[in-house]
């Protein structure tokens, strides 16, 4: 599995519990709440929805996952949202429930994004059917399918931070523990 059983969020209860509660569902055709296709809307995730993560099981913990609402072409746009910067001094070394929102390493800056993107799960990198685009400077972000995406398929991407942030140390040994095994064998 490309993620571990400490990564099941809390976070992510909280916010799917959240989601339902407070965003009921259109009455027209029963989509979720993040389908306004108002054409200055910041935010969209009307093709995504959040439920249990596909690897999500007794061994990993359970925890939520984001999946693709429609069937994607490569290239497509998926989701578009906003970012909110946390406030300075924030450690998001500590905490796997945020973005890392800069480009400068060691990173000071740490965001919360919207709609749908905190249920994005990992994966090893090059092997992602997503890929998120940052626009930091305007705090927002995009994210494209990699490839052709079937409705209903869970939507991976790999984290920037994923081999060097502390909270997701384990998470990174699970995700390349095929690489250490396949090491290994050749030797």
């Amino acid at each position: 599995p490309p993620f571990s059983h400490s990564f099941p969020h809390f976070f992510s209860s909280i916010n799917s519990k959240l989601l339902r509660a407070f965003a009921p569902t259109s009455l027209e055709n029963d989509q979720p709440p993040c389908t306004m296709n108002h054409p200055e809307t910041k935010i969209d995730c009307s093709k995504v929805y959040v439920k249990q993560s596909t690897f999500s099981n007794e061994q990993t913990g359970m925890f939520d996952g984001a999946f693709a609402g429609v069937a994607f072409k490569e290239g497509d746009l998926i989701e578009k949202g906003v970012m909110r910067r946390l406030p300075d001094g924030f450690d998001g070394n500590t905490c796997p429930y945020i973005f890392t929102w800069s480009e400068e390493r060691p990173n000071k800056v740490w965001g919360m994004g919207s709609g749908c993107s905190p249920f994005y799960n990992t994966c090893k990198e090059g092997t992602a059917n997503t890929r998120m685009v940052r626009h930091y400077d305007e705090d927002r972000f995009e994210i494209y399918a990699t490839r052709d995406i079937a409705k209903d398929e869970e939507l991976l991407h790999t984290y920037v931070s994923l081999k060097w942030r502390t909270c997701f140390q384990e998470l990174n040994e699970i995700v390349h523990k095929d690489d250490s095994e396949h090491k290994s064998e050749e030797s």
